[in-house]
């Protein structure tokens, strides 16, 4: 039987008074260092996420509620998503990179270098309608043996990169970050919203015709409490991000509007099951699910 906890949603703003789900919060896995990057695979019905430290990548199916191993050894491996074609891309902390594994099953390395340099530790990952790949690159990888393997910092800043679908070319989209971390487009993929995460707060840049976003102004402030980290959208355009022991949930207009109680500190999150209104998150040693009320906004590969 699967272990619960009660459901504990916070109202701050009118606009989240309808928001709710199930009364009990699932724990769908216990026993991890640090779980990160949560990734629904909607054509075999499982979530797959990293527990960083022990560099290895688990499994649950949602039909049978088992667990196993996707992928040990994991490189480190931290966020990931789904391209165009249902293919997982990953940010690999320990190789420095950000891959792709095939249909396949093999892995082909979608970018690992700036201007020859290795990045620092690709940390999470988004994928743009266009198939552009976009990463944020902190360097908590390399910062010790814990998360990845100690290294020397080649690239002078941490920054927001996009890989260009066609060409490979790798190029800086956004460079006066402390700590980037989460990242996410808005519906109509013409905003970009990124966590900094040391800067305790999130940014918006504007994301023009050409594909290079501008301006960068905040469009949420967190306490000494959140250090946000992932994030999503749902289909209205709020932005549910991982904060603290929480999920904050912002309007479109950055008002923070309500809150989802977790008792582990939240790192990263995702919709998913069939109609995407299950929340997965994973939050320090488990992974937690909740049925709500909010449809995740429309993923890539479905088309937008």
């Amino acid at each position: 039987m699967t272990d619960t906890i009660p459901t504990e949603f916070e109202v701050l703003d009118e606009r989240f008074a309808g928001i709710g789900g199930d009364g009990r919060t699932e724990i769908l896995h216990t026993g991890t260092r640090w779980a990160e990057g949560p990734v629904y695979f909607p054509a075999g019905r499982f979530l797959v996420w990293s527990d960083i430290p022990n560099e290895r990548m688990l499994r649950w199916d949602e039909l049978t509620g088992a667990v196993g191993p996707f992928r040990v050894p994991s490189g480190y491996t931290n966020g990931g998503t789904l391209d165009r074609e249902g293919r997982l891309v990953s940010c690999e902390q320990g190789q420095r990179r950000v891959t792709r594994t095939e249909h396949d099953g093999s892995i082909t390395v979608v970018a690992d270098r700036w201007q020859g340099r290795r990045f620092n530790s690709p940390n999470d990952v988004i994928v743009r309608s266009d198939g552009s790949i976009w990463f944020t690159d902190p360097p908590y990888g390399i910062l010790s043996n814990y998360e990845g393997i100690a290294a020397e910092q080649e690239i002078d800043g941490c920054h927001v990169y996009r890989v260009d679908p066609v060409t490979g070319e790798v190029r800086v989209v956004a460079d006066d970050f402390v700590r980037p971390n989460g990242l996410a487009f808005s519906l109509d993929e013409r905003r970009l919203y990124v966590a900094d995460t040391s800067a305790r707060h999130i940014r918006v840049f504007d994301v023009g015709d050409d594909g290079v976003p501008a301006g960068g102004k905040v469009f949420a402030e967190g306490t000494d409490d959140d250090k946000f980290d992932g994030m999503r959208l749902d289909e209205t355009g709020r932005v549910w991000a991982a904060a603290g022991k929480a999920v904050l949930c912002y309007d479109p207009d950055g008002t923070l509007i309500g809150r989802l109680k977790l008792p582990e500190s939240t790192a990263n999150l995702v919709f998913g099951g069939l109609k995407r209104n299950r929340m997965f998150i994973t939050a320090s040693t488990s992974l937690y699910s909740l049925m709500t009320n909010v449809t995740g906004a429309r993923p890539v590969w479905a088309g937008r």
